[in-house]
């Protein structure tokens, strides 16, 4: 059964960082993309960072670019976000994805910042 957990969610001030965790269950981790969202209210869910299986590419949306650090550790199956910098707009729910033949998601990890 595939599951995804992310956690490392938070509150924060302005100009502080977090460093979100996705862990992975029940598929081979190394054999996937993986990828990092996220939704403020109100908002669609929108794409913010992803890494290819082996770790050996990433891409960034432009909102991240600079600030944040997409990462993965297959042998822990796991993939990281390292978020620097932070801003009252980077608050949302963050969400890990396996792409694929079927989408999978977790269930998400609150990101608040405060000005």
């Amino acid at each position: 059964q595939v599951r995804l957990v992310e956690s490392g969610g938070g509150l924060v001030q302005s100009g502080e960082s977090l460093r979100l965790s996705c862990a992975a269950f029940g598929f081979t981790f190394s054999n996937f993309a993986m990828s990092w969202y996220r939704q403020a209210p109100g908002k669609v869910r929108e794409l913010v960072a992803t890494i290819t299986s082996t770790g050996g590419s990433t891409t960034y949306a432009d909102s991240g670019t600079g600030r944040f650090t997409i990462t993965r550790d297959n042998a822990k199956k796991t993939v990281y976000l390292e978020m620097n910098s932070l801003r009252p707009e980077d608050t949302a729910v963050y969400y890990c994805r396996r792409g694929g033949a079927i989408d999978y998601w977790g269930q998400g990890t609150q990101v608040t910042v405060s000005s």
